[in-house]
């Protein structure tokens, strides 16, 4: 299985009435609700409207930009990029808003580590 990052931009819903949110957030449980059921789901969240914290190499911790380069994202772990596209397909339309697809870089060591940790659990 591969992880795919599912995303919109921070800005993306601001088409959409105050009156509507309350509806597009239930399309979007919906979605979430049945990713979670089909196994697929690893993670899925906004991002508040806040200064990030940049932490440096050394400790030192200072405020960062605005987070506008993403609103919300869903993360999958399924078996093509194909299943993927569709499962952004999902969300675009409960979301009101085009959904960007990326895959995440293959990583055996820590997968394998995950799995010990969970194990442990």
């Amino acid at each position: 299985m591969t992880r795919y990052l599912i995303s919109f931009d921070a800005s993306a819903m601001d088409h959409i009435p105050d009156e509507d949110m309350a509806a597009v957030g239930k399309a979007a449980h919906e979605v979430v609700w049945e990713a979670a059921n089909a196994g697929v789901l690893v993670f899925c969240g906004g991002l508040e409207e806040q200064p990030a914290s940049v932490v440096a190499t050394d400790g030192t911790v200072t405020d960062g930009p605005l987070p506008e380069a993403i609103g919300g994202l869903t993360i999958i772990d399924v078996p093509s990029r194909e299943e993927a596209l569709a499962w952004a397909a999902k969300i675009a339309v409960a979301c009101r808003c085009a959904q960007e697809v990326r895959e995440f870089m293959p990583d055996p060591e820590t997968d394998a580590m995950l799995r010990q940790a969970a194990s442990r659990h």
